[in-house]
């Protein structure tokens, strides 16, 4: 990991620098630029001129470009002296004013000097912008063609006629390969021609057919049988990378086959285009073979891609292996026989085989395929649009909708295709149809590539929690997205001449506010820093776990110092990422103004925060472990940023305090400086107790507890008469406040076992209750009702007489 870290930051350095190490640029021949500028533009302007010349001349422009653009840097080492030069002779005076003779006539001579060494970069700076420019032209001009090329009405595939027309064309087409091959046949039928290549021929044709049938077959099941002897964690990656020869087998079977054919020396101009597009062809269809099985799998290995019903997997599959077939059948004909589009393609196509396909002919050939794929994708899109991600795993949900919005698109893009086809812009309907399928395509392959990396990261890490959901994986993904891009432009038609000037014109860079971006300048500012933030980090971690604990330093004191080395060093490492990436700080004026103004208004209480976080560092008036209180907030100070504090409270909460309110309220620090504390326990005893022995057991027991302090020694107030008891005050210091709650328990246990042995009564509050009228009180009680004697029948043994029961009432004070 360390040797591969330092090849890449040498690898970048000397991209850097490789301009100072590399031989003066030479002085280009401006006078045969000169020719070939005016005539490329005349050439340019020029409507009949092929689009072959202009990719030429574009070719030989963009050289001269390049040459241009190496030019720039002439002089540069020199001009940089005298600019230094300059400058140490400080600034030129202002309008109307001198400076001494000897220092004015230096700077001219310098001036001088300056203007003659810019000179061949002020050349090359004009011819690049003039080639740049003749570029852009020729680029303009041929994306001009293609555009009216796409818009061409060619004649309507669904005349009659011109059916008849494709079948009159293909039968010429079949009957000119089976002639040319019959004549080659006779030609080379003799057995002295075939015996010296028989057994290359018996070769190749026994290898591929061995690869493309059993060899075929065996690798289809390879990947479920290597999966299930790893371990969980694993199994996936087996799985994909297996799966890989489904593709890689059977084209090594495609190429013994082609090989075995080309060795017969049957085949002439009228079939070597076949055989030309058959590779391309059958990496088609192998690979939508291998990408439907790994999309919608019958039995999945380790998990699911998508979240398809099974019922639909398998005419998920038969689709996309319909739609690959299509496809490679289009490729081979566009190839072959089919003129693409323009009088360029179809000379192009005639340097290959000696048929002139007819316009009409080539529609319906066009038009059949398209409808054919239309249809296919139709339904494709309707399995794509019902795609639901899994309701536990929203992180797979962008996938789905991806694909969904695909399928949702799919649709009316088939129809569109169809319809424009069918009226006769075929190649607006080849447009859309066939770089579609490819998306679709490309959009599934980047799922899986996604899935893989996430499973790699989960194989390294040997199944931990999270490790497929990682920032690392995710970034990888966003990453390939990113690298994917291109694939795209050239699926829907971008050439490589556009790619490679989209990635000149990337490679230049942006400016913005008299800055220049580009990608090296980011690439290196980036590099400077992140190692300039490893030695910060590596120094903080020195200091904080070899150099300071052997200090005297607390450790409050410890962590500031601690911080601001990491301050100082991020600082210095933005400053000379800066500087590296060649960006010059006083470009920034402006932005520093606005920012000022916004720190003023809107930053003001970001600003107050850092300022007082720096005070917190410098003065340190609360330190990481003090016991602090702010407004109703209390607890034990766990970290100190620049923005804020965050402290713990005692009851397990994270409170973030920010560093202004530090400064600004009144802050409790219990241990600052001290660990000393007093604690106030107040008692009562009942009236008629001996106030001096009561002070005594309260003295006794705060001098029992260890964490006492004895000077200054515990110390008993009797305060006052309470109206339930006589009122003690125990003042005690303890020598760590923190444990004080621990104390003040162990004495009110003592407290209570104490005055039991000594009889000593807490009093507790006592109310009685004084009846004024008791006389009205019972008035309103009803009288008792008399119970019924046997006489009267109800069956109550006689000795059970019913008397009235009347309540003496007993004097008020005994009632409560």
């Amino acid at each position: 990991m360390i040797r591969a870290f330092l090849a890449v930051v040498l690898t970048v350095l000397t991209l850097h620098v490789s301009p100072a190490w590399a031989q003066e640029p030479t002085v280009p021949n401006y006078q045969t630029w000169e020719r070939v500028a005016t005539q490329s533009e005349e050439l340019a302007g020029n409507a009949d001129t092929p689009a072959a010349q202009l990719n030429d001349i574009r070719a030989r422009v963009v050289e001269w470009r390049r040459q241009f653009e190496d030019a720039q840097g002439i002089n540069a080492d020199r001009i940089a002296t005298v600019e230094g030069q300059i400058a140490s002779l400080g600034p030129a005076p202002a309008e109307g004013a001198t400076e001494p003779e000897d220092i004015a006539a230096r700077r001219a001579e310098l001036q001088a000097q300056l203007a003659e060494l810019q000179a061949p970069r002020l050349a090359a700076v004009e011819a690049f912008s003039r080639a740049d420019a003749l570029i852009r032209r020729i680029d303009q001009v041929l994306s001009e063609r293609q555009v009216s090329e796409l818009a061409r009405l060619s004649t309507s595939p669904v005349l009659p006629g011109n059916w008849l027309l494709a079948a009159s064309e293909t039968t010429r087409l079949v009957n000119g390969i089976w002639e040319n091959t019959g004549q080659r046949i006779n030609e080379r039928a003799t057995w002295n021609e075939i015996r010296p290549r028989l057994p290359q021929v018996a070769g190749y044709l026994i290898a591929a057919l061995l690869l493309l049938t059993l060899g075929r077959h065996w690798v289809e099941t390879l990947p479920s049988r290597l999966s299930a002897r790893a371990m969980d964690y694993s199994r996936a990656v087996v799985a994909f990378v297996v799966s890989l020869a489904q593709i890689v087998l059977p084209m090594i079977g495609i190429y013994l086959l082609i090989s075995a054919l080309t060795a017969t020396e049957i085949f002439g101009p009228w079939t070597r285009p076949f055989l030309d597009a058959l590779p391309v062809a059958a990496v088609i269809l192998f690979g939508a073979a291998w990408l439907a099985r790994q999309l919608f799998p019958t039995k999945s290995v380790a998990y699911d891609t998508l979240n398809v019903p099974p019922e639909k997997r398998q005419n998920a599959r038969w689709l996309i292996n319909s739609l690959a077939l299509a496809l490679a059948v289009h490729h081979v004909a566009s190839v072959a026989f089919l003129p693409l589009s323009g009088l360029a393609e179809r000379n192009a196509r005639l340097e290959r085989v000696p048929l002139d396909f007819a316009e009409g002919a080539a529609v319906v050939w066009h038009f059949v395929l398209i409808v054919i794929a239309g249809a296919l994708l139709f339904k494709l899109g309707v399995i794509l649009r019902r795609l639901k991600p899994w309701p536990d795993q929203p992180g797979a949900s962008y996938r789905h909708r991806v694909l969904s919005f695909a399928g949702t698109l799919s649709r009316p893009l088939a129809i569109a295709a169809v319809i424009a086809a069918a009226i006769g812009y075929v190649n607006i309907g080849n447009l859309l149809i066939w770089p579609w399928i490819q998306t679709l395509a490309m959009l599934g392959l980047l799922i899986l590539l996604q899935d893989f990396i996430a499973d790699l990261f989960n194989m390294l890490k040997r199944g931990q929690e999270g490790a497929r959901d990682g920032l690392a994986p995710l970034l990888i993904g966003f990453a390939l997205v990113l690298l994917s891009i291109p694939i795209f432009l050239l699926i829907w038609g971008a050439s490589g001449n556009e790619l490679a000037e989209y990635w000149n014109r990337f490679r230049q860079g942006i400016t913005l506010g008299g800055v220049r971006l580009s990608p090296g300048a980011v690439l290196m500012f980036l590099l400077v820093f992140a190692i300039g933030y490893s030695i910060t980090r590596a120094v903080q971690g020195a200091m904080r776990t070899s150099v300071l604990p052997k200090t005297k330093l607390d450790p409050g004191g410890q962590n500031a110092l601690v911080s601001g080395i990491g301050y100082i060093g991020i600082i210095l490492a933005a400053l000379l990422a800066i500087t590296s990436a060649g960006i010059n700080l006083s470009s920034f004026a402006i932005v520093a103004g606005a920012l000022s103004v916004g720190i003023g208004f809107g930053l003001q209480n970001i600003v107050s925060n850092f300022v007082s976080g720096i005070i917190l560092l410098i003065e340190r008036p609360v330190g990481v472990g003090d016991w602090i209180g702010v407004g109703t907030q209390q607890g034990i100070v766990r970290r100190i940023s620049v923005r804020s504090t965050q402290i713990e409270t005692f009851d397990r909460q994270q409170v973030i305090i920010p560093n202004g309110d530090l400064i600004t309220q009144q802050v409790t620090n219990w241990t600052r400086g001290s660990l000393m504390g007093r604690i106030t326990i107040t008692v009562s005893v009942a009236y008629g107790s001996d106030t001096r022995r009561v002070s005594q057991i309260l003295r006794e027991i705060a001098e029992d507890q260890p964490t006492v302090t004895i000077d200054p020694a515990p110390f008993v107030l009797f305060s006052g008469f309470g109206a339930d008891g006589l009122n003690f005050s125990m003042y005690v210091v303890v020598t760590d406040v923190n444990g004080k709650g621990a104390v003040q328990n162990e004495i009110n246990h003592r407290i209570v076992e104490r005055f039991a042995e000594e009889n000593i009564e807490i009093p507790y509050a006592q109310r009685d209750i004084w009846l004024r009228n008791p006389e009205a009180l019972k008035a309103s009680v009803p009288a008792p009702r008399l119970r019924s004697t046997p006489e009267e029948g109800d069956g109550v043994p006689a000795d059970r007489k019913a008397v009235a029961e009347d309540e003496t009432e007993a004097p008020a004070s005994d009632r409560r």
